[in-house]
Order: C-alpha cells, then sequence, then structure tokens
C-alpha cells in the first residue's frame, strides 16, 4: 500500500511539473560582468551556480505541491491506512505478551527453572549423568525429547534432617558466617555513613575526587583484591606485620589463628564494600531537605540532635536498604574466604558458600549441597524480614 502510495505521489508531482512548466521556464541567470578578477578557487558557490534555483523559488516548487490536489490524495491515503492499521494492531489477541515474551523466556530459563529444579533436587541423591529421556515432545514431523538430566534416588527430608541435627561442619561454617555478619555489617554500616556525612559536609573541597578514590574498590575484581589481601596479611613476609614490628609491636597471627583469620575477611570485605555503601548514603543524605536543618537550628539544635531528629528518620529507607543488601551480600560471601584463608585454618573461616562449594563441586553431592541452598535462602529471608520489620518503621 505505500509503494503504491509513493508511486501515485511521483506521478503527480511530476505531472504537476510539465503543468507549471516550473522545469521548462527555468533560464540561466545571466552572468555579472567580470572586474578582471577570477573567483578564488576556495571561494563558496552562490545559490544561483547551485541547480540554477535559489532557497526561495524551491520553497515556493513545494509549497505549491503540498497544496496540490494530488499530494492531498497520496497524503491522506497514506494517514487513513496508518489510522487502519493502529486499530487492528491493539486488537490483536496476545500481542502484548509478545512484546514482553522475551523476559519472561530468560526468566524462566536462568531463573525460575534453577531455582525451582535446586528445590527439587534437595529431596533427592545425586547418581550419576543419565542417558533417558524425559519428554517427548511431538510437533507435527519433528520430535524432541527432552532428556533426564541426572539419576537421581529420592531420599525425601534426610538431607535437612541431616543439616539441622547432625551435620557439624554445616553448623561451623554457619558460626563463621554469623560471626562475620555480627562484625562486619554495623562496623560497614556505621563507616559508610560517617564518610557520606563527611563528604556531604560543605567545608570539604575537591568532593568529586574523594568519592572516587573511596568508591573504587567496588571496580575491583574480587580474586585480584583476595589475592593482594592474602599477600598484606601473610604472617611472615606480609606488609601489615612488617609495620607492627617496625613500630615495636607483636607481629598478628592473621592467617594462623582462627579468630585472626576472621578478623581479616572483615576488613577485607569492609574495605571493598565501604564505598559502595558511602555512595548510596550519600545519595540519601542529598535528599534532605535543608529547610528541616534551619528549622532545626531555629529551635537550638546541636548537631548530635540534628542527625539525630533530622538526618537518621529522613534516610531511614536508605539505611534500611544498605543493611538488608549488606546482609544478603555477607551471608554470600565466598572468594574471600576461598582466597585468602581457603576456609582455614581448620576450617575456622569457611562460610556457607563455601561450603556449598564443597559439597557440589568438589564431592558431587549435589542434592545435599541444595539442600543446604535452600535452607540458606529460608534463613537470610527469615533475616531480611526481620530487618525490614522492625527498621523500616512507617516509612
Amino acid at each position: 500500500m505505500d509503494v503504491r502510495h509513493a508511486r501515485r505521489f511521483d506521478r503527480a508531482q511530476r505531472a504537476f511539473e510539465r503543468a507549471s512548466g516550473t522545469a521548462a521556464r527555468t533560464e540561466p541567470t545571466p552572468t555579472p560582468p567580470q572586474s578582471g578578477r577570477e573567483r578564488p578557487p576556495g571561494r563558496r558557490r552562490t545559490t544561483e551556480q547551485i541547480g540554477g534555483h535559489s532557497p526561495m523559488v524551491l520553497a515556493a516548487i513545494q509549497s505549491r505541491i503540498r497544496s496540490s490536489a494530488a499530494y492531498k490524495q497520496v497524503s491522506d491515503g497514506v494517514r487513513y491506512t496508518r489510522q487502519d492499521v493502529s486499530r487492528i494492531v491493539p486488537e490483536i489477541p496476545g500481542l502484548p505478551y509478545a512484546y514482553i515474551s522475551p523476559f519472561f523466556i530468560l526468566f524462566g530459563v536462568f531463573l525460575l527453572f534453577p531455582t525451582a529444579y535446586t528445590l527439587y533436587l534437595s529431596f533427592f541423591d545425586y547418581v550419576g549423568v543419565s542417558n533417558e529421556v524425559l519428554l517427548t515432545v511431538t510437533m507435527g514431523p519433528m520430535e524432541v525429547s527432552l532428556p533426564r538430566i541426572a539419576n537421581l534416588e529420592f531420599v525425601g527430608l534426610s538431607h535437612y534432617e541431616r543439616l539441622i541435627f547432625r551435620d557439624s561442619l554445616f553448623h561451623r561454617s554457619l558460626l563463621n558466617t554469623t560471626f562475620i555478619f555480627v562484625v562486619q555489617v554495623p562496623l560497614m554500616v556505621i563507616l559508610g555513613l560517617a564518610t557520606a556525612l563527611v563528604l556531604d559536609a560543605k567545608f570539604i573541597r575537591a568532593k568529586g575526587l574523594f568519592r572516587t578514590l573511596i568508591a573504587l574498590p567496588v571496580a575491583t575484581g574480587l580474586v585480584a583484591y583476595s589475592t593482594i589481601f592474602l599477600l598484606l596479611f601473610n604472617g611472615e613476609v606480609g606488609l601489615i606485620n612488617y609495620v607492627l614490628e617496625s613500630v615495636g609491636l607483636t607481629a598478628i597471627p592473621w592467617l594462623g589463628d582462627g579468630f585472626w583469620a576472621r578478623i581479616t575477611l572483615v576488613i577485607a570485605v569492609t574495605w571493598r564494600w565501604l564505598g559502595y555503601n558511602m555512595i548510596i548514603l550519600l545519595a540519601g543524605l542529598q535528599t534532605v531537605p535543608q529547610q528541616l536543618y534551619e528549622a532545626a537550628e531555629i529551635d537550638g539544635a546541636s548537631r548530635w540532635e540534628k542527625f539525630r531528629f533530622v538526618t537518621l528518620p529522613q534516610i531511614r529507607p536508605v539505611l534500611l536498604f544498605v543493611v538488608v543488601s549488606s546482609t544478603i551480600g555477607t551471608f554470600q560471601i565466598f572468594a574471600e574466604p576461598y582466597v585468602i584463608t581457603g576456609g582455614g585454618p581448620s576450617n575456622a573461616t569457611i562460610t556457607v558458600v563455601q561450603y556449598i562449594y564443597n559439597q557440589a563441586f568438589l564431592q558431587l553431592n549435589l542434592g545435599y549441597a541444595s539442600a543446604v541452598s535452600v535452607l540458606l535462602v529460608v534463613i537470610v529471608s527469615i533475616m531480611s524480614i526481620i530487618q525490614i520489620q522492625y527498621g523500616g518503621g512507617d516509612s
């Protein structure tokens, strides 16, 4: 339909030009007498030398073409066709779902299916890879066979019973992760808030530089920065112990003692994620209305009172987000203990996610590892709900 309309428009335009004699009556513009000097080679050509038409003449021709009956007929046909298509498209059944189907396909393949299959796998023991056919789908001349992913042996709730009552190593990993959470999350939130308050102050110069420097560790690779901390806190050749001994202090067995190894992980995680929390809290501080601080000053409030009764209530939703996200991230910690301490010494720093990794990929206990994953999700969900319930308030 659009091609026919375009052809009609071209024929109408050529007919209009022949009828008006525009092309035939165009005469060359007389050349003014030369003054004896030739035009410089770099001089711009005038409009008379460009096709023989001035911009005013071309504009007049275009105006007359648009006001012609043929042009109006063609444009009306195109507009009516577009309106017909616009009326038809919304009436196609299921068309909106076709537009958003890529999201649901990717969500189902990469998130929903792995989550559901992990829950399903937690009730089975993994025996090995299977070549059996799970499901056959016939689509006309085509036949698609879905293979069974693995040979599984149903064990019911025995994995969960073992986790809760009989697996001492899982209990140790959960205790280690909880220790890191209890120490690291409050420390990181307090330091992040203090840093954001300092960088939000009016007397600080070069704020952009300091913000960039503090936020740089977030862009550092997990394995790269974990390796750096492994070298820094090495008990024999590490830089930290060298500095301590240089000032007369006793060297600390950072990686050789269970307590200090956990403290090393706390320092590493805090160093990396401090800038991330600082950026979020700084954005929250910049949304606090200045009128509230001015009103507090008029009432004679001190700095601490302004912080307690103005700043904290205003940034409470942002602060809650930082606490919840830090909690989830801490219970998912894996790279730091895997690279820096290897879970040692004597499993003193093994975390839940590292325990899941050992069960799934080193011992191939996929069913048991799935049960640990499900239990971890439940624990983190309960903690997040409690934090939102008691920290969200009326916001």
